[in-house]
């Protein structure tokens, strides 16, 4: 494996069974392929020939999906007191959450606990919500103020252990989306987490700017305060793949005040691009630049989008547009001649710290894996659409969507943690005829979001 070592034993097991998602199927017959049949060789023959990856930011699986159907969800966290452990429910709560609870790589110490998943109430959160002891991380959002998730989820496929790379903040989230991984150094014992400590996160940011590291050595972890390099990195992402292979690709990312070089994206960190003639083409200013691009018949073969922090379902933000602005989207994607060759991920960057309850599947020498994050698959061959809502229960991490984007385009490995994860290959029967699409209702429709004036301010700032 370039990179990225064997991961050594488990330091703690997951709790809950984990079943592929062509395990739970009924109805396979002899001579047939079964449902969650595959193509996917690495030959390029599969019927996709777009994948769309649309990233929101900050949610726990339990945060959103806590009592979604056959889901592996709960309604009561376990909460570390000085008398012992106790059990509290989790709250029903909107969806403009006005706290921002801190989750960087020490506050994901501090919630996973060695494994018990206690400590979400010692974590803390910024501004006015800052209260130790607090139990606001201890909710879930009603499902009817994130209808369109749950409706995408009903009809097609959500995942229940999708797992963070890296236990830390939206920088290294971001990176690990197209990159795999961190790691920086030649002898692989390096990698980058939690925030720089100045913005943008990339190659724009101000001279002294350093990141934060961890150190594996024999004895474990050590974590480096501010005392990694400067934000500009050379490491090979899914953009060498890619342009590799001839496949078309695009970042749509949303503009903040002080022109591209400040826009805020996981390719403005990668020397490469940044300074190469990609950006500003391949790496755009507009997120909604995918609505133009899917009406005129250029959406490239692999699309990343990163909406503006209005909506993002970011915690702080004060906004109820982030379920919307996906569905506009997945029914722009729908209504399109892209229906029939696409398959759409939607996943959120970190669990923001907000709860959840079952512990990371093993742990590794570059702090992963991280907690649970949503993941819902849109697609016509995605399965799901019966009369039960479809549940995937199959271990991913965020390497499990480079992978399946490598195994869908022939493009090879990057051979960091896609060469160790599970493919999300497995939500979908790629030998089924295309499903029809029946549009996602939604609060806010598209041409809101066309309106809709930038916010100017990064996505994330944890």
């Amino acid at each position: 494996m370039r990179g990225l070592p064997k991961v050594g034993p488990a330091a703690f097991a997951v709790g809950v069974l984990l079943v592929s998602c062509t395990g739970n199927l009924p109805g396979n017959e002899v001579g047939t392929p079964a449902r969650g049949a595959s193509a996917l060789t690495g030959s390029g023959s599969s019927p996709i020939k777009n994948v769309i990856v649309i990233v929101q930011e900050n949610r726990s699986f339990d945060d959103f999906f806590a009592t979604f159907p056959n889901a592996e969800g709960t309604t009561q966290g376990l909460m570390k007191t000085s008398s012992g452990d106790m059990y509290v429910p989790l709250q029903p709560v909107d969806l403009k959450e006005s706290c921002d609870f801190k989750h960087s790589y020490q506050n994901y110490l501090t919630d996973l606990d060695g494994g018990k998943m206690d400590g979400f109430d010692d974590e803390g959160a910024n501004g006015k919500c800052n209260q130790k002891k607090s139990i606001a991380p201890y909710q879930y959002v009603k499902p009817k103020q994130i209808a369109p998730y749950w409706d995408m989820a009903k009809e097609y496929v959500l995942g229940d252990q999708m797992f963070q790379t890296q236990g830390s903040d939206s920088f290294t989230a971001h990176q690990d989306l197209v990159a795999g991984a961190t790691i920086f150094d030649t002898a692989g014992d390096e990698s980058l987490v939690d925030l720089p400590t100045k913005t943008p996160w990339g190659c724009d940011a101000p001279a002294r700017t350093r990141t934060s590291y961890l150190l594996s050595t024999t004895s474990g972890l050590q974590y480096k305060r501010n005392q990694g390099p400067f934000p500009c990195m050379s490491y090979e992402t899914m953009r060498d793949l890619l342009d590799g292979a001839g496949v078309s690709w695009k970042y749509y990312s949303p503009p903040i005040q002080g022109g591209t070089g400040g826009i805020w994206n996981a390719f403005e960190a990668i020397k490469a691009v940044r300074y190469g003639p990609e950006w500003g083409v391949n790496v755009t200013d507009s997120d909604t630049a995918i609505f133009s691009d899917i009406a005129y018949g250029q959406l490239p073969a692999v699309s990343w989008v990163i909406p503006d922090q209005e909506n993002s379902d970011h915690p702080e933000s004060k906004s109820d547009t982030g379920p919307s602005w996906v569905a506009s989207i997945v029914n722009a994607v729908g209504e399109s001649q892209y229906w029939n060759t696409s398959a759409i991920v939607v996943v959120w960057d970190d669990w923001g710290g907000f709860y959840d309850h079952v512990p990371p599947a093993f742990y590794d020498q570059y702090g992963g894996l991280g907690f649970r994050v949503p993941l819902i698959v849109v697609s016509p061959y995605a399965l799901g659409g019966g009369t039960q809502n479809y549940v995937s229960h199959t271990q991913y991490e965020f390497g499990s969507i480079l992978k399946f984007i490598e195994d869908t385009f022939a493009l090879g490995s990057l051979g960091k943690t896609d060469e160790r994860a599970t493919s999300i290959g497995d939500c979908f029967n790629l030998y089924q005829a295309p499903r029809p699409f029946s549009a996602i209702p939604s609060k806010y429709g598209k041409a809101f979001f066309l309106r809709q004036r930038p916010s100017y301010k990064p996505v994330d700032t944890q």
